[in-house]
């Protein structure tokens, strides 16, 4: 994994500049992420645990909007570019470089974690690490909002995305991994995507078992 993690930093630190003015925009033209990001929040705050993490924070610009929504989060990015662009564009929030498979969070401490479209890059076999980190961090009845491109097939389907080799998911396989993970799986939105790619856009909500 440790290669395939040292390709994305390089190539996400090749084009921070370009990828923060693309996303400038904080959801404002995606009604439905925005809806989902915003039940993510509310659900979380009703946990009574409002520490969340943005897992894969980019440029930060889902951290502030997190913040906004009353969550006392922070950001982690593999990316050390991100998270320098981060730190500049909201100083009062808290950004930190970090591996996915390897978060610098102690157990069983956040109410949330986004995962907007961070683990799109990640092979098919290596995602079961990723989500079994993200439940570690996880309290009991945590709540993860994994959003990510979703396809009809029935196998995860290996596309050329802008910035580096991605992957699109059956949503009732990625269902099945969270299961698999220690979650459960209570809520799904799929939408057509804004852009040409051809993929639906497609969002999991899951608590901690």
């Amino acid at each position: 994994m440790a290669h395939h993690q040292d390709e994305i930093r390089t190539a996400y630190d090749g084009v921070v500049e370009l990828y923060a003015s693309l996303f400038a925009d904080r959801l404002e033209t995606q009604p439905f992420s925005r809806a989902m990001i915003g039940t993510f929040a509310e659900l979380v705050r009703a946990t009574g645990n409002l520490r969340a993490a943005d897992v894969g924070c980019g440029p930060g610009h889902l951290t502030a909007m997190l913040h906004e929504l009353g969550l006392d989060v922070f950001g982690l990015d593999l990316a050390p570019g991100m998270v320098d662009h981060a730190q500049r564009a909201h100083p009062a929030l808290r950004f930190q470089e970090a591996r996915m498979e390897s978060l610098p969070i102690e157990d069983g401490a956040l109410g949330g974690v986004l995962a907007h479209y961070s683990m799109i890059h990640t092979p098919p076999g290596e995602l079961p690490e990723l989500l079994a980190e993200q439940v570690r961090v996880l309290a009991p009845d945590g709540l993860l909002l994994v959003s990510f491109f979703g396809t009809d097939g029935q196998e995860p389907v290996r596309f050329d995305h802008k910035v580096a080799p991605a992957y699109s998911w059956p949503v009732d396989r990625l269902a099945e991994l969270l299961g698999a993970a220690g979650l459960d799986p209570f809520a799904r939105l799929l939408h057509d995507p804004a852009s040409d790619r051809g993929f639906l856009d497609a969002h999991l909500l899951a608590r901690r078992s």
